[in-house]
């Protein structure tokens, strides 16, 4: 995948520069590390450290629960040879209907649509759509030709620093952020001066906002849908474990009762012969 990726953008820059030379300009080159302005930006930073409190919860409550499976399965095998094959079957089966609620509990949470992958999506999407926005605007004014993201399957043999944009781009998301918490006219005036920002350039980024907070919209809609239908799957899951558990109880129930009635119908015999 990364052999891929890396011809790709080989052939890219390749391109662009073929083209950047005919029209007699140099080619620009920038990329971004994704790893760095996550790091660089407090509110996913707040929300990852309350996220690795939840996971750890979870991650007790399975280690909780598999050490209480251990036991019964202990204490089975230490008593084993005092019970009835009836009742070692009988354990068995709890043991096996508990191995079984727990791995369900383990992809609830910690498989590919369980918690843990649908909230680390919802944490990084808002930081993705500042970036990206950012990087539009930042591509735009200063004239890139391509711009990158380092941090996942882009390999890079060498980036010189004066090419990385990360900290302009983290600047745009914080001037984002302040242009947000500002009320008054005379304030909002005051931010786009300080930017030295036009009334033009302010209306395109605020549309740029808009086309923003629409796709997430989008997004939050389509994870919705998908918590919906894997909440469905899960309480169909636990409806049908339920009816096997009350089926063994059942079975289990009608085998007791019809060893207690042969028990009682001999004793009945022996005493009937007795007399």
């Amino acid at each position: 995948m990364k052999t891929r990726v890396l011809l790709v953008v080989t052939a890219l820059l390749f391109f662009g520069l073929h083209q950047s030379q005919a029209q007699g300009r140099s080619l620009r080159v920038g990329y971004i590390d994704m790893d760095y302005i996550l790091e660089n930006v407090p509110e996913y930073k707040e929300a990852e450290t309350q996220l690795n409190g939840r996971v750890q919860k979870w991650k007790s409550e399975i280690e909780q629960k598999m050490a209480a499976i251990e036991d019964m399965q202990r204490n089975l095998d230490n008593e084993r040879a005092l019970l009835t094959k009836e009742l070692i079957e009988e354990r068995e089966e709890d043991i096996k209907y508990e191995r079984e609620a727990i791995y369900s509990y383990q992809q609830d949470r910690f498989g590919p649509e369980g918690d843990l992958m649908i909230q680390k999506r919802r944490l990084v999407q808002p930081v993705q759509d500042q970036v990206f926005a950012a990087v539009q605007e930042i591509s735009e004014a200063k004239k890139y030709d391509f711009v990158f993201e380092k941090s996942n399957d882009l390999v890079m043999l060498f980036a010189a620093e004066r090419h990385d944009i990360s900290d302009q781009i983290l600047r745009s998301i914080n001037r984002a952020a302040k242009r947000k918490q500002v009320s008054s006219k005379k304030e909002k005036e005051e931010v786009l001066e300080e930017e030295y920002k036009s009334v033009e350039e302010a209306a395109a980024d605020e549309a740029k906002e808009q086309e923003i907070q629409e796709k997430k919209n989008e997004r939050e809609t389509l994870i919705e849908e998908r918590k919906r239908q894997r909440d469905s799957i899960r309480d169909a899951r636990k409806t049908e474990y339920e009816a096997r558990r009350a089926k063994l109880l059942e079975e289990r129930q009608r085998r007791k009762d019809s060893i207690l009635e042969a028990r009682e119908k001999a004793k009945e015999e022996r005493e009937n012969g007795g007399q």
